[in-house]
């Protein structure tokens, strides 16, 4: 039985094949209309084959893990057939061990540079962390206190954005549509999982993950995969009342693993709470 709890498990290739082909629409893949004699939803493996133009035995094999032998053309072929979106599309190369320009990491909590903590410390109106690419909490300004959380007061280990929106409680009740923010969450892990499949820490937070929570568990057979974006998430604050904010997630050239991530209001009204939010908790430091 296939390991669910390890990224790092020999057949993800061929899991993410069975999930994603099970997910594809034969209508819109072009194929005839005969859906309601299906006793499986998506593409059966012969039709996987035809549209990807490559054997049916070649097809099983890859599912079933016994080959990862896979040229750039076919994974371009499988991609195609499966329609692929861009992120889905890298993380198919990245299981394959297709050669990319990305630099290897190396495991473990990096340093912030004194510059960005200083920048952090400057944004006085703005929420901001740096994220590591586990999604790791690695330092954060007053403001990201104030809205987010006093992950001072967390032990390192939990400051993570997957970790507290699924195991805390008063960061799960922040968000009014919680259900679409952690499955959001599960799609950024699940990438950094295929790209990174020799992470201890990864390992473990996803076997943590999966072994508490049944969401999490179920989201992460889906193999749903996204990288970083521009978000927007509705709050539900327990000072500033309900707030909308637009969450940019910009890259740190200088250190490739991390992201600078910010959140202003997304309108009027929810520009007015945050700035009541920040006067606050000014007033209260």
């Amino acid at each position: 039985m296939a390991d669910r709890s390890t990224p790092a498990h020999h057949n993800e290739l061929g899991l993410f094949l069975r999930a994603r082909r099970a997910a594809t629409d034969p209508g819109q893949a072009g194929l005839p209309g005969d859906v309601g004699l299906r006793r499986v939803p998506g593409l059966r493996r012969e039709e996987l084959a035809h549209l990807a133009h490559i054997s049916f035995d070649y097809v099983v094999r890859l599912e079933q893990g016994r080959t990862r032998r896979i040229s750039r053309s076919v994974l371009d072929s499988l991609a195609d057939a499966l329609q692929l979106t861009p992120d889905e599309r890298d993380y198919l190369f990245s299981l394959a061990d297709v050669p990319t320009d990305t630099p290897a990491r190396a495991p473990g909590r990096p340093d912030v540079a004194p510059q960005l903590r200083g920048l952090l410390d400057d944004m006085h109106d703005i929420p901001a962390v740096v994220l590591h690419r586990r999604m790791d909490i690695l330092a954060w300004n007053r403001a990201a206190s104030a809205l987010l959380g006093d992950f001072q007061a967390l032990p390192v280990p939990h400051r993570n954005i997957v970790r507290l929106t699924f195991l805390d409680d008063g960061f799960r009740s922040l968000y009014v549509d919680w259900p679409r923010v952690a499955r959001e969450c599960v799609a950024v892990l699940r990438q950094e999982a295929g790209h990174h499949r020799d992470d201890p820490d990864l390992t473990a937070l996803v076997t943590e993950l999966n072994d508490r929570d049944p969401d999490f568990r179920r989201w992460w057979a889906d193999y749903q995969v996204a990288g970083p974006r521009q978000l927007v998430k509705r709050l539900h604050h327990p000072t500033a009342g309900s707030l909308t904010v637009d969450v940019q997630q910009l890259s740190v050239d200088t250190a490739r693993d991390q992201l600078l991530a910010t959140y202003t209001g997304h309108d009027t009204e929810s520009r007015h709470a945050l700035r009541f939010l920040l006067q606050w908790a000014g007033k209260r430091a």
